[in-house]
Parts: structure tokens; sequence; C-alpha cells
């Protein structure tokens, strides 16, 4: 008897890499007791959220029996959220960006889905380079639309336009990019952008209709070496950038995300009407009253960076040591390191027996490498520097 559609039996199949690790870790975790198990398996920020937080809960919670205080809004947020959303994203985006033009989600993943479910029509495609984050596809394939993938660049992850420009097709209605890029913490360039740029007006001039990029921001704070973000409304006309708060706030479960659309988009008017739409008829309705509350007052406070700096360094110094060949990330708060053998699965299953829990590239769309989180206290990643050390020598025998 199947209880399932073969579109979730197939998402499940594709995410189960994490859940199992995941449970493997609770496995070992209780076996063995939390301190001697070295978790990298999942991208959960782990910093307390910054002091503004809690003095903007408390603020809030005085106010709570107020007619309304947590009442209907309108479904795009409260319009003096969306006022300095829109300042951030102009301020980023390098031109002025609308608060018309923004509408505050349930987290980034609730913005994609939203924006997918606008403008795809079953059938449609969207590129995203590979590796990816996971969910993706089921997001794609929420709206009816199918993910394909544009290799990167071996090793150093950077963009591959010929790869962009095999995987163009007329059923092509989107692009997803990710920088700083989950799982490889890679960011993309000026040259890059502009390239793509240039490939994406050839195919809108060739099929004669907007080829969307979609800008996906959760970790744009996370840029340990300061490089340049470049603004994707510089590079593309119908491009839109969505963003959450999970990471620089630490509020991954308060849902907090937003879409903000390029002021070059014609009709823009039409395609946010439908954006809102879409946050209704999903189920979201709106983003949590007290998040947004919370992100109007603290929208300029963020966690720690250099916390996160140290613990990558230290990342790299336990990889480097074991002779594990890895492109230092320069965001996020991942590594995507290369597996000593072509199996990484086996590398997978050498780091569990030293209580080590990593998630293998394919569940990313990339075989032959591991993703490692690095959002754990720095005592766990120096722990961990003799398993890696021996899961390396075993595999080398």
């Amino acid at each position: 008897m199947q209880l399932l559609n073969d579109e979730i039996k197939n998402a499940l199949a594709n995410s189960s890499w994490i859940r199992r690790m995941f449970e493997a870790g609770l496995e070992l975790k209780k076996k063995y007791g939390e301190d001697a198990v070295c978790d990298f398996s999942l991208g959960n920020p782990d910093l307390p959220p910054p002091a503004v937080v809690g003095e903007t809960l408390r603020e809030i919670a005085a106010k709570a029996d107020a007619p309304f205080a947590i009442g209907y809004m309108p479904n795009a947020g409260y319009m003096s959220l969306r006022e300095k959303l829109a300042s951030l994203v102009s301020r980023e985006q390098v031109c002025t960006v609308p608060a018309a033009n923004v509408i505050v989600t349930c987290g980034a993943a609730g913005g994609l889905n939203v924006f997918f479910r606008a403008v795809l029509s079953p059938g449609d495609e969207v590129i995203s380079p590979s590796p990816y984050f996971v969910e993706y596809n089921s997001y794609v394939a929420n709206a009816g639309g199918k993910l394909v993938t544009a290799p990167s660049k071996e090793l150093t992850f950077e963009l591959d336009i010929d790869s962009f420009r095999k995987a163009l097709s007329p059923k092509t209605r989107a692009i997803i990019i990710n920088s700083p890029n989950n799982p490889t913490g890679q960011i993309y360039g000026r040259e890059e952008l502009a390239a793509l740029g240039k490939l994406v007006r050839e195919h809108e001039e060739k099929t004669g209709r907007p080829l969307f990029v979609l800008s996906d921001e959760p970790y744009r704070f996370l840029n340990f070496e300061g490089v340049e973000i470049p603004p994707v409304m510089a590079f593309f006309k119908h491009a839109a950038v969505i963003g959450s708060f999970s990471k620089n706030l630490s509020l991954a479960g308060e849902r907090l995300g937003y879409i903000a659309v390029s002021p070059q988009v014609e009709n823009a008017q039409e395609l946010m009407a439908g954006l809102i739409m879409c946050n209704r008829i999903l189920g979201f309705v709106n983003a949590p009253a007290l998040g947004q509350q919370i992100l109007e007052k603290c929208l300029d406070a963020q966690v720690d960076l250099d916390v996160y700096r140290r613990r990558r360094d230290a990342m790299a110094k336990v990889l480097r040591d074991a002779g594990v060949a890895f492109t230092l990330p320069r965001g996020a708060f991942y590594f995507f390191a290369k597996s000593p053998v072509e199996d990484e699965c086996k590398f997978v299953d050498a780091l569990l027996e030293q209580r080590i829990l990593a998630v293998p590239g394919r569940g990313f769309g990339k075989p032959g490498y591991i993703r490692l989180a690095c959002c754990v206290d720095e005592k766990i990643i120096l722990r961990s520097a003799a398993g890696f050390a021996a899961a390396v020598r075993g595999l080398k025998k």
C-alpha cells in the first residue's frame, strides 16, 4: 500500500543522508556521551542571539496585552519593517529598492517556495550550480518545476559558465545562486556574475521571456575575509534577493526572511502581488508577528563573526594536518572537503568509527566530497583532529 506520492518519496530518499547522519549521531551520543562525539552534520547555529534580542523580547512582552499586539497584519509584513529591510537591501545592492518591492517571509526557505510558486509553470526548469543546498530540489518540485544542475569548477567551486550554457533550455525560468555558499563556502566574484549576466541577457533575447536570477543570501554576514559580495541587481535585470536572519541573529527557529525584487523588473507590482498571494495560499499567511517585531529593533545587530572565523581556521588546520584536500571557505560555516578515496561514503564510515559525523557530498549533488558544519564549539573541532588523522591513515593502508 503506497501512502506517499512519488515526489515526496524521492525527496525523502535524496535527503536521507543528512537524516541518517543525524540519527547515527544520536546513537553515538547515547552510547558514548555527548563529549565523546564530534558532530559536524547539521548547520544549526549554536551562538546565543545578540543581547538586544532579549531586551526587545522583554519590551514586546510588556506590551503584549494591548489590542492587536500580536494580531493579523498585511500579508507582506509590517510596513515599518519592510521599509527598514528595503533600506538594508538598497545599501547592499547599491540601488534604490522600494519597500513595495519587499515582502517578509517565513525564512529564506519560505521565500524561495513563494517565489517559485508565483513564477513557475509545470515543467519549467531552475538551474543551480552544484553542489547545492539539498532542499532546492524539493522547493522547485513543490511548484511543478525541475531542478537542473550546472556543475561548479572542481575543488574551487567557482561558477562554470560553460556548465550554465549547457544547462540552459527553452524551459529555463530561473537560476538560483547561493553566495556565500552552502555547502562550499564560496563567494562568487564580479567576473563570474558579469559573465553569467551576459549569458542570461542573451537567453532572454532568444526566448523573449524573463529569466529570473535569485540570490539566496542567508550567509551574507559570514564573510570571513571581507571580500566583496557583488550586488546581483547590478548584473541581472530580473533579479531578486532572498535572505534570512537565522544565522546572523541566531534566530533559526523564528523563521524570519524576506524577498526583495529588483526595481529594474518591469511591472514589479504584478510580481509582488503574486508573491503576496502565494505567501497566503501556501499557508504561511505572513511571517511570525513576534519575529517581525524583534527584527525591526535588531536589524543592525549580529552575532560575533570572529567566533565563526576562529572555528573555520581551526577546522582548516585539522584537515590540513590529516592530509585532507579542501578549498578554504570564504564564507558560511561549512567545509566541502575532498574525500581521500573516490567513494566518500567509505570516508564517512571511517570517520564514524572515530565518532566523527560528516555528510556525504552526494547528498548535495557532488560525490567524492564530504560536508562539515563548523557551527560547533572550537573545542569539538580541536578534539576531532586525532580522529580525522586516524580515518585517513586507515583508508590509505
